[in-house]
């Protein structure tokens, strides 16, 4: 167990390289978003940047998360690695050309520029998503992370430059998103030799129904995440207007936070759980990794919860102030949303895309129907209400359905008191005061150095080896 969690260790930070720093940069950017864009243009980019994850799934049925799979079983083999990542490519292009094709002709509001650059953005995000997926089942984080970084440095370059020195708008958001994510896909491409690994003649239809018998059932997976993580804020502009929805989706900036640092985990966690699967002692190496993680999440969901007074004030600008409320219900929603994710791992790890599927569609359904039933009665707290309801009842089914597939075992005495500490600094949060907020910031602090005092002492004796080591 101990190899497994120092290769967990080593990926997770390799991995958080390339999935914190892109979001450190969408908020230095956020300011000049919300400065420079007038409410409606913003509301419009959200929109469209959320069409990415409803588009993605449907136009390529996932069959890149195929990728990732198969190649850990695959990756000590040439020829049949060359087998998956040809077959890949030989769906996901021919496939998303013609789905960009149509959504062209669908998007016939907006002009033919803005279409234009959305089917660019869209087509180069599908490659960039399939190749990122080939890079790690591979098993080359390294180069995952440096092409994310080399994407979201560039991008904030470039939001600066067409945005707020260019002031071109919309259009110089989706120039920005496009050449950024081009640089990141051609290096994943020349530097994690992708090209050698195409063989045409490789291609097989049967290869193609193994993985698409995988993937698919994930597409009704994406599309339910979509809806519990999305449709609030197409529900929210349907009869609150754009306005609101740029409000709900400013609010939504600082919680997603905590979604940055569970995927960081998350992606490290797939592969671990894919290889322990195979090993005797999987039921308590589960059980041993959940107890450790939910620790680190409510660590860092407190810290971000008794953190987001100063973070609102420097980052989000006044004329959002109204978002502000909506934080500490979704910061609740997030954190479920973590757990649930996590978990996924050991159904991923056990290929059961169906029973991952299933129940994510349920809470969808959910989430939309609280948003339906309420906007016009709450208005956007709608939605972050449908949001902690429908990621709360993900998080118990997942819990539950794992014990099914392995012999976890829960603290529930631990789960539920940290729950009662983290709801308590929410409600702090929400009064907003300053002595609310200087409460909550010593309770964050100490809970979150109390829950994961094992890892910090590893931690720091690790680093401290490490430094004594080096001046010897």
């Amino acid at each position: 167990m101990a190899s497994r969690e120092k290769n967990f260790a080593k990926n997770t930070f390799i991995i958080s390289l390339g999935t914190i720093l892109p979001k450190f940069t969408s908020l230095i950017t956020l300011p000049i978003l919300t400065g420079r864009l007038t409410t409606a243009e913003y509301g419009t980019y959200d929109l469209i940047n959320t069409l990415v994850s409803l588009f993605l799934p449907l136009a390529t049925l996932q069959i890149q998360a195929a990728a990732f799979r198969f190649l850990i079983d695959r990756r000590d083999n040439k020829k049949e690695a060359d087998r998956v990542v040809t077959n890949i490519v030989a769906f996901v292009l021919p496939v998303s050309i013609l789905a960009l094709t149509v959504l062209f002709f669908a998007l016939r509001n907006l002009t033919a520029t803005i279409r234009a650059l959305i089917c660019v953005y869209f087509f180069v995000d599908i490659l960039l998503k399939a190749t990122q997926q080939i890079v790690r089942g591979f098993s080359n984080n390294k180069l995952y992370s440096l092409s994310s970084i080399v994407h979201s440095v560039l991008n904030m370059v470039l939001l600066v430059l067409l945005v707020s020195v260019g002031d071109q708008g919309l259009a110089g958001v989706l120039i920005a998103m496009t050449a950024s994510q081009l640089a990141g896909l051609l290096l994943l491409i020349f530097r994690g030799g992708i090209l050698k690994h195409i063989n045409f003649r490789l291609v097989s239809v049967d290869m193609w129904k193994e993985m698409l018998g995988y993937s698919w059932p994930l597409v009704p997976n994406a599309l339910s995440h979509w809806v519990l993580r999305v449709s609030d804020r197409f529900v929210i502009t349907l009869f609150l207007g754009v306005e609101a929805n740029a409000m709900y989706a400013v609010a939504n900036k600082i919680p997603s936070l905590l979604d940055t640092f569970q995927s960081t985990f998350s992606l490290a966690w797939q592969e671990n759980a894919a290889l322990a699967a195979r090993d005797d002692d999987s039921s308590a190496y589960y059980t041993h990794m959940f107890d450790e993680m939910f620790g680190v999440f409510a660590g860092i969901t407190a810290l971000l919860i008794a953190a987001t007074p100063l973070l609102f004030w420097l980052l989000i600008n006044s004329k959002y102030s109204g978002a502000y409320n909506q934080m500490p219900i979704l910061f609740m929603g997030m954190f479920f949303a973590c757990l649930a994710t996590f978990i996924n791992g050991i159904y991923i790890a056990h290929k059961k895309t169906k029973s991952v599927g299933i129940m994510t569609v349920a809470a969808g359904g959910i989430n939309l129907v609280i948003d339906l039933l309420f906007v016009n009665v709450i208005g956007i707290y709608a939605g972050s209400i449908s949001t902690l309801v429908a990621y709360f009842f993900l998080m118990i089914e997942r819990m539950v359905g794992a014990t099914k597939l392995e012999e976890v075992h829960y603290n529930l005495k631990k789960i539920l008191l940290y729950l009662a500490i983290l709801c308590l600094m929410c409600v702090l949060c929400w009064k907003n005061s300053l002595v609310s907020n200087s409460l909550n910031m010593l309770i964050g602090v100490a809970f979150a150095a109390v829950v994961n005092r094992e890892i910090l002492k590893t931690s720091v004796q690790m680093i401290s080896g490490r430094v004594f080591h080096h001046r010897k």
